[in-house]
């Protein structure tokens, strides 16, 4: 049997069975190049797979979504076999051809995702074919001190004056601009396909909060350091400056139910991978999607996976740490998408700054 019909029967075999006897499948230890960011791959995450099927995987880490793309469609990235297109620029990579179509049969711990993920259309092409599978994701909260706010905020918070010089927004129109959406009532539903008039109140909302703020964000680092020395006290934010925080003083996150920013990667394999590492890529995306992958990111980086096949083992401390204790949540996530007026929303924002 040669090592193509090999990794041919491991992909096409029961997935984790398989992958647990794939040390003796992989009798020629091979690599492969996984194309992703520095905090979803790191050698710990990976180390279960190599010991499983002797191919070592080698990690490129990505600078921008917007330079991944552009090293597939240039080919400047030949030696990649796995990418890593986020799940609302999964279109970009179909658009452009640059993905291969997926064999959904070859990666059976899909069955495990949790279906807002598994059924989403933004990973297929116009006629449902699937490029790209969801695999990591997070959220993006308002971290608040529980010791000066009386309640849970939401965003309406954000532009509330009795916080006047303590509340800090993200310098980024996307996301600001849709959270002055969510505060003036628009629903999730629309807040990123605003009309002229929905926009032009967006503005007037975000004018009026710019007095209230310490600071538009820019660096996590930074508002982390603000959160320290007690110049802001609510943000909406990542979840870092929780973390850094959570031990030294009080804070929490709030995850408003007006709609949850939320953030997925999706692993995808470049459309030009040649045939020979194509199942071992398969097994590779598998194994993204497996108990092993799942168990270490949990534990070492904080994130969840797009699968519940380790919630109930995990504490439950952990899983309020990842978003899972109460999958509820899942109701109100909101994908930042840039609108087709996108210029508009730059202007306004530019706008908003100046005033």
């Amino acid at each position: 049997m040669n090592r193509r019909r090999v990794l041919a029967g491991m992909a096409a075999g029961a997935g984790l069975t398989v992958l647990g006897s794939g040390r003796a499948a992989f009798a020629a230890p091979t690599e492969l190049v996984w194309a992703t960011w520095d905090s979803n791959g790191h050698l710990e995450y990976v180390a279960p797979f190599e010991k499983q099927t002797g191919a070592k995987v080698k990690l490129s880490y990505l600078n921008s979504e917007d330079a991944q793309f552009a090293a597939l469609k240039t080919g400047t990235a030949s030696d990649w076999d796995i990418v890593n297109p986020s799940l609302n620029g999964s279109w970009r990579y179909i658009k452009g051809g640059v993905l291969k179509q997926l064999d959904l049969a070859k990666m059976p711990n899909i069955a495990g995702m949790y279906d807002v993920f598994k059924s989403t259309d933004k990973v297929k092409d116009e006629a449902g074919n699937t490029f790209a599978i969801p695999y990591l994701w997070g959220l993006n909260p308002l971290v608040w001190r529980t010791d000066v706010l009386s309640e849970e905020p939401t965003y309406s918070t954000l532009f509330d004056p009795k916080y006047k010089g303590q509340l800090a927004m993200r310098d980024y129109a996307l996301e600001s601009i849709a959270i002055a959406a969510l505060h003036i009532g628009i629903p999730r539903e629309k807040a990123f396909t605003l009309s002229a008039d929905e926009l032009a109140e967006c503005k007037k909302a975000l004018i009026a909060q710019k007095p209230l703020l310490r600071t538009y964000w820019q660096t996590i680092g930074d508002l982390t350091n603000l959160f320290a020395t007690g110049e802001v006290t609510c943000a909406f934010s990542w979840r870092v400056p929780y973390d850094a925080l959570k031990d030294k003083m009080k804070v929490a996150m709030a995850k408003p139910k007006a709609g949850i920013m939320g953030w997925c990667d999706c692993f995808g394999i470049p459309a030009g991978l040649a045939d020979d590492k194509l199942e071992l890529a398969y097994a590779f995306g598998n194994y993204l999607l497996g108990a092993d992958y799942a168990s270490a990111i949990a534990e070492i980086g904080n994130y969840a996976t797009t699968s519940g096949i380790v919630r109930d083992k995990l504490t439950k401390e952990k899983q309020e740490a990842i978003f899972i204790d109460d999958l509820s949540v899942m109701q109100s996530f909101m994908w930042p998408v840039a609108p087709p007026n996108y210029s508009e929303w730059l202007k306004v924002w530019a706008e908003v700054k100046a005033a």
